[in-house]
């Protein structure tokens, strides 16, 4: 375990804010969410499977579902891991995408298998918690997956902390690249520069790792060093990222929140730009 003391750059010191609109619309969603239950998250997915939907925006969220329901219970009871953090960390995050670029931003995230067609009409895949969800993928998930990365899709995995969680990552991105490794991501990769220039040392805690130190400090107590590491092709392009001992959703769904550290929640909405561009862009 190692302790994270706050020391946030001064180009961090201040987040980029969803406006009032959106982060009413939060407060209402996370009440709504609240008293209808964890068996709304099941109602959601069903809905669109069973819809063809197409895009109607030039970027959404997707949320890739794995796993079982009924696992996790954070905020609302019988929550799936592959829906931590939602709907806040889309209702701040999604905002601040908008607003930074002029990307036409979808107003909320789209949660599918990877198995459904639909994949292949988003670039952008979001995978929370596959360690504690315990992601097995099947032999057709994994060869899906293969297929949506190699034909230019972008997978981010965030949330992942400690050597039982990694254990579980690998052993199912074995599945998916046999032969292609997990690396370190250099510090001169593109994903770190291609909008704001990312310090990747720097650790985004969630909101469970936080406690009050010696004068009343907010301190992290974390399950290792922060690492990012991911999956290139064979043009150099990377595939996968991973957000090893870093919790970006957190940082998206805590923003205002206290007493999650202001200068994180800002560094968890620049590496989430930086992922979006680069996946829309590479």
């Amino acid at each position: 375990m190692s302790l994270v003391r706050f020391q946030v750059p001064n180009r961090l010191a201040a987040p980029i804010r969803a406006s009032g609109r959106s982060r009413r619309w939060a407060r209402m969603t996370f009440v709504v969410l609240a008293a209808m239950g964890g068996w709304l998250l099941a109602g959601i997915v069903s809905s669109q499977n069973e819809t063809g939907d197409a895009p109607e925006a030039e970027f959404h969220m997707v949320r890739l579902v794995h796993g079982d329901f009924g696992r996790a219970g954070y905020r609302f009871w019988g929550r799936p891991y592959w829906a931590i953090d939602y709907p806040l960390a889309e209702a701040n995050f999604l905002p601040a995408l908008r607003e930074t670029t002029t990307i036409d931003v979808a107003d909320d995230s789209r949660h599918l298998e990877i198995t459904d067609d639909r994949i292949f009409q988003y670039p952008f895949l979001f995978m929370q918690q596959p360690g504690r969800g315990n992601w097995n993928p099947t032999a057709l998930e994994a060869e899906r997956m293969r297929e949506y990365l190699l034909r230019g899709g972008f997978l981010v995995v965030d949330d992942l902390h400690g050597e039982y969680d990694w254990r579980v990552l690998e052993s199912g991105m074995r599945r998916v690249f046999p032969d292609r490794p997990i690396v370190d991501i250099p510090e001169d990769d593109p994903l770190l520069n291609d909008f704001f220039l990312l310090d990747k040392l720097t650790q985004i805690p969630g909101q469970r790792h936080l406690r009050r130190g010696s004068g009343g400090r907010i301190v992290a107590q974390m399950q290792g060093p922060p690492s990012l590491r991911g999956i290139y092709d064979d043009h150099g392009n990377l595939m996968v990222v991973i957000n090893f001992n870093i919790d970006m959703g957190d940082g998206w769904e805590h923003a205002g929140d206290r007493p999650y550290p202001v200068g994180m929640s800002a560094l968890a909405y620049q590496f989430g730009v930086n992922y979006v561009i680069y996946a829309m862009t590479h």
